[in-house]
């Protein structure tokens, strides 16, 4: 019986440590988000950070403030899709292919 709880306990150390290795490699995943056919794009890493929104001059040039605050938020939308998507993948390897329970939010 000891054996199995000490076996039990190596695993969970080194689901730990590869959940912190993750982790930190999500943090250097770079996603980029686009709406309006590519005129907006919103980079960020896998912690939703954002690094940097790209707008197309012509669009800013036009003066539709509504439309451009539209298509950033489209971008933004795009780009934490992606990286979730990112996020749930990598995890999931670590998992062993199990999938994550629907609506499972992971620590970043």
């Amino acid at each position: 019986m000891k054996q199995n709880i000490g076996a039990l306990m190596r695993q969970a150390q080194q689901l730990q440590a590869n959940m912190q290795k993750a982790q930190e490699e999500l943090g250097l995943l770079e996603v980029t988000g686009e709406s309006g056919g590519g005129m907006v794009k919103v980079t960020m890493n896998g912690r939703h950070e954002v690094s940097r929104v790209r707008i197309e001059p012509t669009v800013a040039a036009a003066g539709d403030v509504e439309m451009l605050e539209d298509l950033v938020a489209a971008a933004c939308n795009d780009a934490v899709r992606k990286a979730s998507e990112a996020a749930q993948q990598k995890m999931s390897g670590l998992m062993g292919g199990m999938p994550l329970p629907p609506g499972f939010k992971m620590p970043f």
